[in-house]
């Protein structure tokens, strides 16, 4: 009986045939791994910095903490998404011209520019991928919690790029030397079918329970997982969020993807459980 099988590793879903043997996140013993992958990805340099947030905080410019701006270039307290899509981006696809946000980073008061930010698309999360529909056009999604006070109210995952002993943790890690910072939040994918946002901005969205949307929520869309690397590590004490501690950490996603492409991205890559490229094409 075949065994479902979901991995740590960044932007990866993994289904592996019966028999195989997992060991420190490589497959072994008699069977093959048979590695099935649905996602497609977006990377979004930095645009700007705004103390804004045009969901949380809409037509109330400077009413924010400090977030870092990527892929929209037009984003501000202002946004709707009549301005959003008559702008331009600087995402990798171009097609991409939805917004994203995070708290901004500081090192000893000083701001820390993110060297990486991807947005993976992923068809992971919900038992049955071939049910995920297309994110529907002004979605609007928060993920994480900006006034979190301990681990159990947070979301948040920290931990260093390319050293692996260090133990994730939901606030700042020590990293070592010549390593980076990484964090990713994942979104909640479950929509209720019928309203792009909510008065908290949260009760629209649900995560899924046991791989199966709830009743309340019953539309699956693409988990978006946020992922950023910062070129940061050491003393984790001279780090802080413009919202507080890495425990903080949250993201925002207006969705301005044409509908017509986030349609053909979901049938193409993400119903049928296919590792998809920038350009939403087969890997």
């Amino acid at each position: 009986m075949a065994k479902k099988i979901r991995w740590l590793t960044l932007g990866l879903a993994a289904v592996l045939a019966a028999g195989t043997v997992v060991s420190g996140g490589f497959a072994s013993g008699p069977a093959k791994a048979v590695i099935r992958v649905a996602e497609f990805p977006a990377d979004c340099p930095l645009s700007h910095r705004l103390p804004d947030d045009p969901i949380v905080l809409p037509g109330l410019p400077g009413a924010s903490h400090s977030h870092d701006f990527f892929g929209n270039r037009a984003t501000n307290a202002h946004s709707d998404y009549q301005k959003l899509a008559g702008a331009t981006g600087n995402c990798d696809p171009a097609i991409d011209i939805s917004s994203y946000w995070v708290p901004t980073l500081y090192r000893n008061n000083q701001v820390v520019v993110p060297t990486g930010t991807t947005f993976y698309y992923l068809g992971e999360g919900v038992n049955n991928p071939a049910a995920i529909r297309p994110t529907p056009v002004g979605l609007k999604i928060v993920a994480g919690n900006a006034k979190a006070t301990g681990d159990a109210d947070s979301i948040a995952r920290w931990s260093c790029l390319h050293a692996g002993h260090v133990a994730p943790s939901k606030n700042f890690v020590n990293c070592p030397s010549g390593t980076q910072l990484e964090t990713y939040l994942d979104f909640p994918q479950c929509w209720n079918g019928t309203t792009l946002d909510s008065p908290d901005h949260k009760s629209h969205m649900s995560y899924p329970v046991a791989g199966n949307c709830p009743s309340s929520h019953p539309v699956p869309v693409p988990k978006l997982r946020m992922v950023l690397r910062f070129p940061v590590s050491g003393d984790p004490s001279v780090l802080r969020l413009s919202s507080g501690d890495g425990r903080t950490m949250h993201g925002d996603f207006f969705n301005v993807w044409p509908a017509a492409e986030m349609e053909r991205r979901v049938r193409d890559c993400i119903n049928p459980v296919i590792k998809c490229g920038h350009d939403g094409r087969p890997q």
